[in-house]
């Protein structure tokens, strides 16, 4: 019988997603390294939290909260309001793979969730550099 374990459950579910988005954007509004990716954000981040703590709930092989309250997520649509280049991609990647690492995600399971992250945000870009 196939090993059907989602990533969700490898990673620790709930509790590892809601530290992941906490961390990811503790980084982002405090690192100076990140602060081109900071200020496309509202001043407020929670929503932005919320957003993809639920998004990659689902993602994760979770429960699929996003989906549930907002739809389709249509990344790249409701990304295009934003000008993204690839300083702004390489910047989300490597803010999440900090929190990834910070909030203890095994290396094996971050060296695929960073390939799909990196391939994800790439898709986001919209703007010629």
């Amino acid at each position: 019988m196939e090993n059907t374990t989602t990533t969700y459950e490898k990673i620790g579910g709930d509790p590892v997603v809601g530290k992941l988005c906490d961390r990811f954007y503790e980084l982002m509004g405090t690192i100076p390294q990140f602060a081109e990716l900071r200020a496309m954000h509202p001043e407020s981040l929670q929503g932005s939290r919320d957003k993809l703590y639920m998004f990659l709930s689902g993602w994760f092989g979770g429960p699929d909260l996003f989906v549930e309250k907002f739809g389709h997520p249509r990344l790249r649509a409701r990304h295009m309001p934003f000008t993204i280049g690839t300083l702004e991609r390489d910047q989300w990647v490597a803010c999440m793979a900090l929190a990834m690492e910070d909030v203890g995600i095994s290396a094996d399971i971050r060296k695929v969730l960073l390939n799909n992250f990196f391939n994800t945000a790439d898709f986001m870009r919209n703007k010629n550099d």
